[in-house]
């Protein structure tokens, strides 16, 4: 049985550079650029099942358009249009029989010239999708996880640009997220090289005091797309949401801490450090804002239906 932030994975087909392939067709050349240096760039996205029995696709262009802009990031020219992307996308959820999962896009560098210049060696896109339910845990997602700050530090922003998915950047994470379980706790918090709070290993963070959320400023934190819709319904709903700089000891005296992302979505936290965070299980904002992010990837909140693409 895989644990908490894993999954077995296996499928029918694999986008990979324009056409479908068998799932265990889809491999890779043992020199590919990519698997020995790690610049690559991915995304990860989910597809629902809304209330009327369709399935879409929740903020598909928006995903995209990030894959593209950390492609730009890290000069990798990708050979197909964000419009492609986006269609090959559908068409492999499609050919996987999917109503409701995970996709995972990536672009990477394939096989070549060997050394730290990638030179001319092709730029690859696959896509794969998969089954995955409640990334830390279905009891989790209601009375919330257990969190330790970690003893590795986030990216600084001058020594690994921090706005793009990069695939290397993720050993950070895996080192963060394994310590965090060998100590036998559920998720790993980082902090900056200043000393502040930054992310999860694989998620942003938001802090609820007094009725008021803070979140860490974007420019030391990934631009999480379920993070910007949490926002949006969160002043949707007038609580004030401010982006500051959070230090380690605020999360400890929090009325409430959540984390958001694609895979996590809006997790509560009910301890950080052996310290119980408010009352020790999921708090009423954070209660909130998870019903009103399931009612729209449920297709239930008409004003945020724009962010859903149906197939």
């Amino acid at each position: 049985m895989a644990s908490k932030g894993t999954t077995q994975v296996t499928g029918k087909a694999i986008w990979m550079d324009g056409a479908l392939v068998p799932w265990d067709d889809a491999q890779v050349h043992v020199l590919t650029h990519t698997l020995h240096y790690g610049l690559g760039v991915f995304e990860g996205i989910r597809c629902y099942r809304t209330a009327d029995g369709r399935s879409a696709v929740f903020r598909l262009g928006e995903h995209v358009r990030r894959l593209f802009e950390s492609a730009h990031i890290n000069l990798m020219a990708i050979p197909f249009t964000p419009q492609q992307i986006e269609a090959a996308i559908l068409e492999t959820l499609r050919a996987n029989g999917m109503a409701e999962g995970y996709i995972r896009p990536l672009a990477y560098i394939g096989h070549g010239a060997m050394g730290l210049n990638p030179g001319d060696n092709p730029i690859r896109v696959a896509i794969a999708t998969w089954p995955w339910g409640k990334y830390l845990g279905d009891e989790g997602m209601e009375l919330g996880i257990r969190a330790k700050v970690s003893s590795f530090s986030r990216h600084h922003v001058n020594a690994k640009m921090t706005k793009g998915k990069t695939c290397g950047d993720y050993v950070n994470s895996i080192l963060a997220k394994r310590e965090a379980l060998l100590d036998g706790y559920d998720e790993a918090i980082l902090l900056d090289t200043q000393g502040l709070v930054s992310e999860a290993s694989g998620e942003n963070i938001f802090v609820v005091r007094g009725g008021e959320i803070r979140t860490p400023p974007l420019p030391t934190v990934l631009d999480g797309i379920t993070r910007g819709a949490i926002v949006t319904l969160a002043r949707d709903k007038g609580i004030a949401v401010a982006e500051s700089p959070i230090a380690r000891d605020e999360l400890y005296i929090a009325d409430e801490v959540f984390m958001t992302g694609t895979a996590a979505e809006v997790t509560p936290v009910r301890e950080i450090d052996r310290r119980q965070i408010g009352e020790g299980r999921r708090g009423p904002i954070t209660k909130a804002l998870q019903a009103a992010f399931f009612d729209v990837v449920a297709g239930k909140d008409r004003k945020h239906e724009g962010w859903l693409t149906y197939l």
